[in-house]
């Protein structure tokens, strides 16, 4: 399977988590958040940046997941009401935080936020199948400059 993250091209070249908080990690977590899709890419990147613009300096990593690697998901019926707002990351946070430590798969697939039945992927760098998990590819992505953002 083909997953996508869409960062700036200096990020581009390995896959690196910060250990920043996430909806679905808590700080310190070592996750890596792709989307299923280029164009899902690009709209969790328009509603999460903000002060870095949406220019031309970006890339589209291609990402493989061996389909041999086993995945969790997390379904619809499964999250809290109100689970997509994003004042209510903390009600999300313990369902990936409580993935990535069992350590039973090395990809949780959740579904996106904006698009409730298209689906994100989050891929635990400290889980023994990540070594597996490769980047296969890179674009070039410049956003459409009719896209416009709120700090904009």
């Amino acid at each position: 399977m083909e997953v996508y993250r869409i960062c700036l091209a200096k990020y581009a070249g390995e896959l690196v988590a910060s250990g920043n908080p996430g909806r679905w990690n808590l700080r310190g977590q070592l996750v890596i958040y792709a989307a299923g899709s280029r164009a899902l890419a690009c709209l969790e990147n328009v509603v999460h940046r903000s002060g870095e613009g949406l220019n031309s300096l970006f890339k589209v990593i291609r990402i493989e997941i061996p389909d041999a690697l086993a995945i969790e998901s997390l379904t619809l019926d499964e999250l809290p009401t109100d689970w997509q707002l994003p004042r209510h990351y903390a009600r999300c946070q313990p369902l990936g935080a409580a993935w990535y430590q069992r350590q039973t798969a090395a990809i949780l697939r959740v579904p996106s936020s904006i698009i409730a039945h298209e689906h994100n992927y989050v891929l635990n760098t400290r889980h023994p199948d990540f070594a597996q998990i490769r980047i296969v590819g890179w674009e070039d992505f410049a956003f459409d400059p009719r896209i416009k953002t709120d700090a904009e």
